[in-house]
């Protein structure tokens, strides 16, 4: 007898539909799985085995049982498929007579019978519903994950028996829904620019950066602040919307970095991955390839503390995923695109030292030393980062005067408006931010006056600025003005973006 359902195989966040054709008959009582399976499928048939045994359900051992995952050149990971082949077989023992064309099943089985978290199952979910799939079933645990989605019947198994009940009518399975509203609001942070002292003109560099999704680079004497004021850039990120909800919701799902009591990644991300991380850690890849740092930190910050100090061949990862917003991560069976939209936070020293720039604590590095440590990053990597800043050192005055400083909440309040005036002007375009502009969009919303053209062509003559450096001026520049909510460009506004290159 041969039984067809649908499961998924998430290829990146990209699903493909997966027909599990399951053949039970007479004949030499093995069990083959075909169809391009990794290990873990493969691992699958001892896992079912033992399942359904365990679950004291019928199990065809005298029988030949022959499973196809198809298409059968498209390259199937994880045990995701458990399910949809453990359904098979036992529809096929039981000879019940089903029609479960509008159906997808998705999980994994313990021996024992019970389904266990599964990774992917949002956009495995989002998938089926764009298919026309009128009911998912999948383990318990992912059902408030699944629920995200309305539109198509969420069915929670917690067992085989519980599955099969359904199936023959015994005790249906209630679909999920959500009994209680999800809150969307942001967590609050633990770190306020209010009680940070002074660097007034680096919490402006941060808010702008936040503002239009610039990149920043902070250089300053160890203690002066820098890896603090990168922690309460959190604290000023607008919350996220819905769409960016599901976007970072999916990566984590895929990556299985999705709490199990959290259905959905609500904080914007924040990571600040350590120096010695390796670069498929940062952008991705592996065997199976999963996202990197990069991808985590989509929609959010990605802070690089010590930044010279990690291997030179790790940056020059990023020079791709900064300038498009994505990263491809090739491998002999095809392409995978993650999303890398991100604000780069770089924090460094001016020297190996740390005291080139300190006006208080003489350096003790020569020359040489200093040339090697600020090569270690390269020309085209700096080049993408828009905002370069100095964090000198605090006096005892600064450190120690009792006035606090403006919160996090009034920053917040004007980013959201400059956030929303770019909203207003891309909502016919398929982006978000001025940081995400490409050269035509620069042209058509970054018009500047004579005397900004003017100051624009001395910079650029006297300063050699690559066109990639002259466009995202005009990008922050555009920031700067919707903050001051400024229709055009102004000279001041171009004025106070080019500043921030002179720093480098």
């Amino acid at each position: 007898m041969l039984t067809k359902l649908n499961s998924v195989a998430v290829i990146g966040l990209t699903p493909q539909l997966v027909e599990v054709e399951v053949d039970v008959s007479m004949g030499d009582p093995k069990f083959f799985i075909v169809g391009l399976g990794d290990m873990a499928v493969q691992e699958a048939k001892e896992r079912i085995r033992l399942a359904i045994k365990n679950s004291n359900l019928s199990y065809p051992w005298d029988k030949k049982k022959v499973i196809n995952l198809a298409p059968a050149d498209l390259k199937k990971e994880g045990p995701a498929y458990d399910l949809a082949m453990a359904t098979g077989i036992l529809i096929n023992e039981l000879s019940l007579s089903l029609d479960l064309k509008e159906c997808l099943f998705i999980g994994e089985l313990s021996l024992e019978g019970n389904l266990r978290h599964t990774n992917g199952i949002l956009p495995a979910v989002i998938f089926a519903k764009e298919q026309g799939l009128k009911r998912i079933f999948l383990p318990w645990i992912n059902a408030q994950e699944a629920g995200l989605i309305e539109g198509i019947e969420i069915y929670p198994v917690r067992n085989l028996n519980e599955l099969i009940n359904h199936l023959t009518g015994k005790e249906l399975i209630k679909p999920f829904s959500c009994e209680h509203k999800i809150d969307f609001e942001p967590e609050e942070s633990d770190i306020d620019m209010a009680y940070i002292s002074g660097q007034e003109h680096v919490k402006r560099a941060l808010e702008i950066a936040v503002s239009g999704g610039h990149n920043v680079l902070m250089s300053g004497p160890p203690g002066s602040g820098k890896t603090l004021l990168a922690k309460a850039a959190a604290s000023i990120m607008p919350a996220m919307t819905m769409p960016e909800i599901l976007e970072v919701t999916k990566i984590y799902s895929v990556a299985g970095m999705l709490p199990h009591n959290q259905p959905l990644i609500r904080q914007r991300p924040f990571r600040s991955p350590h120096h010695t991380s390796s670069g498929v850690a940062l952008v991705g890849g592996g065997r199976i390839p999963k996202p990197g740092e990069i991808s985590l930190a989509h929609r959010g910050i990605l802070f690089l503390d010590e930044f010279p100090e990690f291997p030179r061949k790790v940056l020059e990862n990023l020079r791709q995923p900064l300038e498009d917003g994505v990263v491809s991560i090739s491998r002999a069976f095809g392409t995978l695109n993650y999303p890398a939209k991100f604000i780069l936070i770089a924090a460094q020293n001016p020297c190996p030292c740390g005291y080139a720039s300190d006006l208080e604590k003489q350096c003790t590095c020569s020359p040489a030393q200093i040339i090697k440590y600020q090569q270690k990053i390269s020309g085209p990597l700096i080049d993408r980062i828009d905002l370069h800043v100095e964090v000198p050192r605090l006096s005892f005055e600064e450190l120690t005067k009792e006035k606090v400083a403006e919160s996090s909440e009034e920053i917040r309040q004007r980013i959201l408006k400059a956030r929303q005036i770019q909203q207003n002007r891309f909502k016919d375009k398929v982006l978000l931010y001025n940081g995400e502009m490409k050269p035509q969009q620069v042209k058509e919303f970054c018009q500047i006056d004579q005397a900004g053209q003017d100051l624009l062509k001395n910079a650029v003559n006297q300063f050699h600025f690559s066109a990639r450096a002259y466009h995202r001026i005009l990008k922050l520049a555009r920031t700067i003005a919707d903050l001051a909510d400024s229709d055009t460009i102004k000279t001041n506004h171009l004025a106070e973006a080019l500043q921030y290159r002179f720093n480098k």
